[in-house]
């Protein structure tokens, strides 16, 4: 059995990107007894939920509440807008909008993807010209991430909106959020998207468990005309309920409905330009400190271009083995977590070994990335990993700055 490391007792730093650190007012108020599920406060609270997700989304609209993670807000997504036969385009800058487009497959769709690697945004003009040659409109929706968790790339759909609407295409703009409401900038109504997915466990603070489908007009038309959707997913009933079931269509999510409140209560207190500045901030003080590192070592930022770059998430190439080393060290011996290298893969080095992220988004203050750097940084050193010098320092001038 081996000897436990003196430093790692204590609170761990959970530091993947998603779930994310879970404020401790949402912990306590989901710490709590199931209460009715058809009237009293939970149908209260539950409404009230409605109006502060909007502002969150930046949206007048509409949004469907579901039980299940993200992958069941893709599902509900295209379950109301994507019949058996359509097709999407997927703009694929990772692992993520590869899911989408299966889970598109999987409804009885087929899923046009154009790749644009792991390391570059996708190409509003390519993606012009594929819908401008679709003279017919065959392409029912073009479902775009606007932060691959992966890769961490994060794409301009404001331009994406523009492209569509000089190209004249019907089809509708949705977005993949997951990774990034609550953490970067969106803003959907402004910037034109018609659909747009969440889940809770990001910039929303939340334990996994609950999802978001956030929907325009022009969507519900969609819907409407739609010559079947499951109950499940429906979103009608979800978004325009008169009665407390017809939220989750069954039984509430009731404690989630109790954390989502309180995350929701601070991030309005806050303000949502706060938040956006807040990631914003941090995001660069990460980003010096791996370009200190990055000078007479392997690690080096997957997105060379900070316009392209998430404010939630960082994703990192180091070399293999380094990657899985560092991650292991840091873990066992100071309690810090970093993301595996998910979807990184390559040929040469097939378990990501050579890969990892950093998630930055939801509940982190500047003391805790000072902290999870200040562990990177022992680990480069305990494990000899070569690395430049003046990583904590560049840290924290940035922050220093404020």
């Amino acid at each position: 059995m081996s000897t436990p490391s003196p430093v790692q007792t204590g609170r761990e730093y959970l530091a993947i990107p998603g779930p994310s650190v879970m404020p401790d007012a949402v912990l306590q108020a989901m710490h709590r007894a199931s209460p009715n599920i058809y009237g009293g406060e939970m149908v209260d609270i539950t409404r009230s939920l409605v109006p502060d997700l909007r502002r969150v989304a930046g949206t007048a609209h509409h949004v469907a509440m579901y039980i299940g993670n993200g992958h069941a807000a893709w599902e509900a997504a295209l379950s109301n807008t994507i019949a058996p036969g359509d097709t999407v385009l997927v703009p694929a800058t990772g692992r993520f909008a590869h899911g989408w487009a299966d889970m598109a497959e999987g409804v009885g769709a087929h899923a046009e993807i154009l790749d644009f690697g792991k390391q570059s945004p996708m190409d509003v003009a390519r993606i012009g010209d594929v819908l401008r040659a679709d003279t017919e409109h065959k392409i029912k929706a073009v479902l775009a991430v606007h932060v691959d968790t992966s890769t961490s790339i994060r794409s301009d759909i404001p331009a994406l909106r523009a492209m569509m609407d000089e190209v004249g295409h019907p089809a509708l703009l949705m977005a993949d959020c997951i990774a990034s409401l609550g953490c970067d900038r969106f803003e959907m109504d402004a910037w034109g998207v018609d659909v747009m997915v969440a889940g809770c466990q990001k910039g929303l603070m939340v334990p996994a468990g609950m999802s978001f489908v956030f929907f325009n007009d022009r969507a519900e038309e969609v819907r409407a005309a739609m010559p079947r959707v499951s109950r499940y997913w429906d979103w009608t009933p979800r978004a325009h309920a008169e009665e407390p079931y017809q939220f989750w269509d069954g039984t509430a999510a009731t404690q989630h409905v109790y954390g989502l409140r309180v995350a929701l209560d601070m991030m309005h207190a806050e303000g949502m330009e706060q938040i956006w500045a807040r990631h914003e901030l941090l995001a660069r003080a990460i980003w010096a400190a791996c370009d200190a590192w990055n000078v007479g070592g392997p690690l080096t930022m997957n997105v060379a271009d900070p316009a392209h770059r998430s404010r939630a998430v960082t994703a990192l190439r180091i070399g293999a083995p380094h990657g899985t080393r560092l991650r292991e060290w840091v873990q066992s011996k100071i309690g810090l977590t970093l993301g595996i290298g998910l979807g990184m893969d390559d040929p040469s080095d097939p378990k990501a070994d050579g890969f990892f992220r950093l998630g930055h988004m939801g509940h982190v203050n500047g003391h805790m990335i000072m902290g999870m750097l200040g562990g990177m940084d022992a680990g480069l050193k305990a494990l000899d990993i070569p690395h430049g010098s003046g990583a904590l320092e560049a840290a924290a001038a940035v922050i220093a700055k404020t």
